[in-house]
């Protein structure tokens, strides 16, 4: 069994220079709702404040809007630009992406010793009350149509999502909940941005989309996956049958093969491993593949490459276009933010783009969770709606509330 960290974007910060304790976790305490955007990868930890420019909405490329819109700031004598923000799983809806007024950087969380600090739980933890949307049962039914569909030769995958609906009697507490996702997984990429009017994206998502940093980018497709146990014979068991699952490698395969076809056009070199390795939430095991690879053109950005791949089939299922026709027939809700990606971009070109899943859309007093699973021909409706289940521990830990 193997595991593998996510591929570092940079070289260490050199011992010379030591990166006081505390400049990360700062950050973190430091968001406030509606007016910020914050963001910690495995590389690093963002915070932008305020909104210099919106991300407009209209029929071009987002990236070349958002190439746009940086150029258009840059100024001799002054930091590069930042975009910070999400886009949607629709292709033409509309993204939520601006330019910060101001803009902090802390190296990553999982280098700032406070993150492993015990904070006291809440003890004014507001009673959700929660609602499933598919029903468990109706989420099985379209689960079990799908692989009909797939063993008539129809398609190959697709992703069905459901949603947990929470509701309580006050607004939540939005930066206890992101610190408490913050906490758990810390090696993860946790978010929260503005996502429409009154709306926040919140989550903490283990898939690093693409990332560039000068002429090299790095993918991290993760399909396949297992729940984790607290039992840690049953633990390292569900990790090795992972590895060893058919069904799983296969469609991990599938994943990893649609994400060369993408990016290989973009690039002079490409090495993509021949088997998975392992990556572990606090809540799940994913099969991962660290593709990485160097630009052929320099002009290439972070967004171009994350605008090639997306959706991919962890999110979406093959072939695309009628993946996307099976989920808007499936499901009884609109994805909006969820499984499209969230990230940043400066104006060189450089930045990190995640897939928005493990996340939920608050708006008022209300919560909205999402959590999807691959489903193949080998699938079955009882598996699918396990898996779901498992992924929606990650957020629903960080609310407080059960399932």
């Amino acid at each position: 069994m193997s595991l593998t960290p996510h591929a570092p974007l940079h070289e260490p910060l050199p011992t010379a220079t030591p990166v006081s304790p505390g400049t990360a976790t700062a950050l973190l305490e430091s968001y406030r709702p509606a007016t910020d955007r914050f963001l910690a990868t495995p590389h690093r930890t963002l915070l932008g404040r305020g909104t210099a420019t919106a991300i407009p909405h209209d029929s071009r490329p987002p990236a070349a809007r958002v190439r746009e819109a940086l150029d258009a700031l840059r100024r001799p004598g002054t930091p590069v630009p930042v975009v910070v923000g999400a886009l949607p799983f629709a292709p033409d809806a509309a993204p939520a992406l601006a330019v910060p007024r101001t803009v902090r950087w802390a190296p990553p969380l999982r280098e700032d010793p406070l993150i492993a600090l015990h904070v006291p739980q809440d003890e004014d933890r507001p009673r959700w009350a929660v609602r499933e949307v598919p029903a468990p049962e109706r989420y099985g039914e379209a689960v079990a149509a799908a692989v009909a569909r797939m063993r008539a030769g129809e398609f190959d995958k697709v992703v069905l999502a459901r949603t947990l609906e929470l509701s309580c009697p006050r607004e939540p507490d939005l930066p206890a909940m992101l610190r408490r996702l913050a906490r758990r997984d810390p090696a993860g990429y946790t978010f929260a941005v503005p996502s429409g009017a009154g709306r926040t994206l919140i989550g903490a998502s283990p898939e690093l989309l693409v990332a560039r940093q000068g002429g090299r980018l790095t993918a991290n497709p993760l399909a396949g996956s297992a729940p984790r146990s607290d039992d840690l014979a049953q633990d390292v068991r569900s990790a090795v049958a992972l590895l060893e699952s058919e069904k799983d490698l296969h469609e991990h395969a599938v994943v990893v093969a649609a994400v060369r076809e993408a990016l290989a056009p973009f690039c002079a070199t490409l090495e993509v491993p021949e088997r998975p390795t392992l990556v572990r939430t606090a809540a799940m095991w994913h099969l991962s593949t660290t593709v990485t690879g160097e630009l052929a053109d320099a002009g290439t950005t972070a967004l171009d490459l994350a605008s090639a791949l997306h959706p991919t089939p962890a999110v979406c299922g093959t072939p695309t276009e009628v993946a996307r026709a099976v989920i808007a027939e499936s499901e009884p809700f609109d994805r909006g933010a969820y499984t499209g990606m969230v990230g940043w971009q400066d104006a060189d070109g450089d930045g990190e783009w995640v897939v928005t899943i493990r996340c939920a859309e608050a708006e008022g007093r209300a919560l909205r969770l999402f959590a999807g699973a691959g489903v193949v021909a080998a699938s079955t409706p009882e598996a699918e709606t396990a898996e779901t289940a498992a992924k929606f521990r990650t957020f629903l830990h960080a609310v407080g509330a059960t399932l």
